[in-house]
């Protein structure tokens, strides 16, 4: 048995449609310089917080700010549900909970909108938790502080405990929080990425969990 926290975007879900939509519209409501359609990408996963800084340097902490309003008007009404769960996950889930797995989700959404998405796809039938952003998107925000607040609400033992995602701030969270590390290379991160991030195992689809999940426990029992 162990205790499963699963990232969101690139993880349980493909949700580049309505984000790169969503970036998009920020970028034309605040007039910033435009990007590549490939490099929308590099914002899946991440916080904006963080992010927006790095990709558009000029911008101060106000700027920042109005950004993420922007992106949020559209996404929140057009961009949310303008995703797809990945083939196999539901019974990728189905299979690790009747193996007695505990499963949650640690994502960097919004915990409302996180939560909203749970219940569209009726993800609490597998998933015990979800754990997000605070709504305010300053308290709680990098997924290290995320997977924190849940490894704390949930009360799971850290050496039983890993981290399941597709990109490195995944990694790092899970790095930091002292549990195992599973990287999917079906998401948004490369396999570089991950692995220079820390994971020891990665997986190329949702039905390969349970087998990578099964390596990475023998790696750690030696």
């Amino acid at each position: 048995m162990a205790n499963l926290f699963f990232d969101f975007d690139g993880t349980v879900a493909d949700s580049e449609v309505g984000i790169v939509a969503g970036l998009k519209y920020m970028v034309q409501d605040r007039g910033l310089r435009p990007l590549d359609n490939s490099a929308y990408t590099q914002f899946i996963g991440p916080a904006l917080i963080d992010m927006l800084p790095k990709v558009w340097p000029e911008l101060d902490d106000i700027e920042v700010k109005r950004a993420i309003d922007a992106f949020h008007h559209y996404y929140e009404e057009e961009g949310l549900y303008q995703v797809e769960l990945y083939p196999n996950f539901l019974d990728t889930m189905a299979k690790l909970k009747q193996q007695d797995n505990q499963l949650y989700i640690a994502s960097a959404k919004p915990e409302t909108m996180l939560h909203r998405l749970v219940k569209h796809f009726s993800l609490d039938q597998y998933f015990a938790g979800a754990y997000g952003a605070s709504d305010d998107e300053e308290t709680r925000v990098t997924k290290t502080d995320i997977l924190t607040y849940a490894l704390k609400d949930s009360q799971v033992a850290l050496d039983q405990s890993v981290m399941i995602g597709d990109r490195a701030n995944d990694m790092i969270g899970g790095k930091a929080n002292h549990v195992q590390l599973l990287g999917v290379t079906y998401g948004f991160g490369s396999a570089k990425e991950l692995k220079e991030a820390g994971a020891k195992v990665l997986v190329d689809q949702p039905a390969d969990i349970p087998a990578g999940l099964a390596k990475l426990a023998k790696i750690n029992a030696k």
